[in-house]
């Protein structure tokens, strides 16, 4: 963690206990890698909370070890990976000087990411670019990070914050992550595992997650509002609102996964592009699904946005996962085994739709998306009040 490269370790403290020479001519063009330092120290013991015996080298190396003997247990271990990052919901953290959530987030677009193919997550990296380290914010953002990790059973074992001024201003910054899993090559989810009459349940969002933050941040500009204003239909305001932090799902979908012995055949995370686009992309050719709107009511957050931009809730479908953050396609007689395994890890759940053979309905659908050639999706019905 820190600014690439080990260093001697700088006690803990405020940033003007650390020699910041300015006659350095790094320090001049405006990077401080003191304060680099200093983030690395206050990160420290949450990066720590998550190494299990699997870690080697502890913080501060070129690069994290970890031990895969554990994948001698594996008949044909595959591994998976994925790379997100928040997108521009750090707008709204900046805007108030509350970066302790945003770390889970990207744990959420990364790590869940991973389970849709069934893998187990084994370890995570992070990228922080900021116009100006302030270590107190980098640890914070950090901690979240490491909150999230240890929540979904994965070692953050390496990162990297790199300080770009002239480039971010001051007080912005920007995060990425990349973790990896892996899973038996036999026991992969995904369209070759669908069948026609399979079961669709949704899975309750915790809020917007991290997508379709450009939207609402115009919303509220032309609202005239700010992040500090208070939203009576919310209870905060609303910058608290919208950094609900995003629900992890890994451990309760592993679980579910293994207590169901195959009767999870597909998983869709709700991410950019909205509820058909993602559940399309896990949909083999040939099949379809007609999500009903009429099975659930979108979250207050949702409709209150909608309205301010004058907007219909269906207009925000391709943008805005609007309550729903997973999708599971299950075998339909252990969809009811399903629901409830996932209502004891406090997850609600509903059924929104059953997997159609054959040419679809006539009408408007999406096929596919992000360059898969998979089903169609589409929404119908009108949205429950």
């Amino acid at each position: 963690m820190g600014t690439a490269g080990p260093r001697p370790p700088v006690p803990a403290g405020r940033l003007d206990a650390v020699d910041s020479d300015p006659r350095n001519p790094y320090t001049a063009a405006g990077v401080d890698t003191a304060a680099g330092d200093l983030a690395v120290e206050l990160m420290k013991s949450a990066v720590r909370s998550t190494h299990g015996p699997q870690v080697l080298g502890g913080v501060g190396g070129f690069a994290g070890l970890f031990d895969a003997s554990a994948l001698r247990t594996y008949t044909a271990p595959l591994l998976a990976t994925s790379t997100d990052g928040v997108g521009t919901k750090v707008a709204i953290a900046q805007a108030i000087d509350l970066h302790h959530t945003i770390g889970r987030d990207l744990v959420g677009m990364v790590v869940d990411d991973i389970v849709v193919v069934g893998a187990t997550p084994l370890f995570m990296t992070d990228y922080i670019a900021c116009g100006k380290v302030v270590p107190e914010r980098i640890a914070d953002i950090v901690r979240g990070i490491a909150e999230g990790c240890a929540e979904t059973g994965t070692a953050l074992v390496g990162g990297e914050t790199a300080e770009h001024p002239g480039l971010l201003g001051i007080d912005e910054y920007d995060v990425a992550g990349a973790a990896t899993g892996v899973v038996e090559a036999d026991a992969v989810l995904g369209a070759e595992r669908v069948r026609p009459g399979d079961t669709v349940l949704a899975l309750a969002a915790s809020g917007l997650h991290s997508n379709g933050y450009s939207l609402v941040r115009r919303v509220l500009s032309d609202a005239g509002l700010t992040y500090r204003d208070h939203a009576d239909d919310l209870g905060a305001t609303w910058g608290e609102a919208l950094l609900e932090p995003t629900r992890l799902y890994t451990r309760p979908l592993l679980g579910l996964i293994e207590r169901l012995d195959h009767g999870i055949h597909a998983l869709s995370h709700v991410t950019g592009g909205g509820i058909a686009a993602n559940l399309a992309r896990v949909l083999p050719p040939g099949t379809w699904v007609e999500v009903d709107r009429a099975t659930w009511s979108p979250a207050p957050v949702f409709r209150v946005l909608a309205g301010l931009g004058g907007l219909e809730l269906e207009q925000t479908e391709g943008t805005w996962n609007l309550g729903i953050g997973f999708l599971a396609v299950v075998a339909t007689e252990q969809a009811g085994a399903a629901g409830a395994a996932l209502a004891e890890a406090g997850i609600e759940t509903w059924q929104v739709g059953t997997v159609g053979d054959g040419p679809p309905p006539a009408g408007d659908w999406t096929q596919g998306a992000k360059g898969v050639d998979g089903g169609a999706a589409r929404l119908v019905g009108t949205y429950t009040q």
